[in-house]
């Protein structure tokens, strides 16, 4: 008798749906984890939905309405091992920005009933609700990345993802870098590496899509963005976006505020 696959359920929260879409450009690959898990939810590939409960569940998206507290409790209770996949997930995203303004006033120049709208105040990371066994940052994370932590979990392994800087990515692919040689103001040395070296490899500075590496110095940084002309306006908003949540970056966002 062939051994049960393990159950696989992806889970959309308040997002863009971009973690998923990452998941489904990995095209033959993809279709080697389908091969070795049994797919229960997927609602972004297939209206199939199998009731829990699931080996593992991938969450994407941030917790910013009570139904999602709730909603994600369920998912933890009936999974054995919880994802939380991209910057939505593991650090509350770009809505995360409104943790830092009343959210009321939002809807109130936004909608013509708000009073319609259930929302919390702030937008959090799944880690805030639930317990998470693994978090990988990106926004989007790489394709390649999830499919290692997919893969690590059938093999019962670590996954292997860097925790170093993007400037060790611009450093092994030979791209100058842009901060020294060009002046322009780059996240990457504070930025966890996982893009593929793609916006500095094209003349850009990082955005730190990807949150804080492992000891990120980001006063440090911060610092130099001021010798490169930054005022503190600029620099708040360098700190305050993709990640805006994470410890280092809202503490040297706030210290520009």
């Amino acid at each position: 008798m062939p051994a049960r696959k393990p159950k696989l359920a992806v889970w959309k929260f308040t997002s863009c749906d971009g973690c998923q879409l990452s998941l489904l450009d990995c095209e033959d690959d993809l279709l080697a984890i389908a091969d070795r898990f049994e797919i229960a939810v997927f609602l972004e590939a297939t209206r199939h939905r199998a009731r829990g409960p699931y080996d593992v569940s991938v969450l994407e998206g941030s917790v910013s309405t009570p139904h999602e507290v709730e909603r994600v409790r369920d998912i933890r209770r009936q999974s054995k091992f919880l994802i939380a996949l991209g910057a939505c997930a593991t650090a509350g995203g770009i809505q995360a920005l409104r943790n830092f303004r009343d959210v009321r006033g939002f809807l109130d120049l936004v909608y013509a009933r708000p009073d319609h709208i259930d929302t919390l105040p702030t937008s959090t990371p799944m880690a805030d609700h639930v317990p998470v066994d693994f978090e990988l940052r990106g926004c989007p994370p790489s394709g390649k990345q999830i499919v290692e932590v997919l893969g690590a979990y059938l093999a019962g392994r670590k996954p292997v993802v860097p925790g170093h800087s993007q400037c060790v990515e611009c450093k092994v692919a030979g791209t100058v870098c842009v901060m020294v040689n060009g002046g322009i103001p780059c996240m990457g040395p504070v930025t966890q590496a996982g893009c593929g070296n793609l916006c500095p490899s094209r003349g850009r500075g990082c955005y730190g899509c990807f949150g804080p590496m492992e000891t990120p110095n980001a006063p440090s940084l911060a610092a130099w963005f001021g010798r490169l002309g930054q005022d503190s306006r600029d620099i708040l908003r360098l700190f305050r976006n993709y990640n805006p949540e994470t410890a280092a970056f809202r503490a040297e966002s706030e210290r520009h505020g």
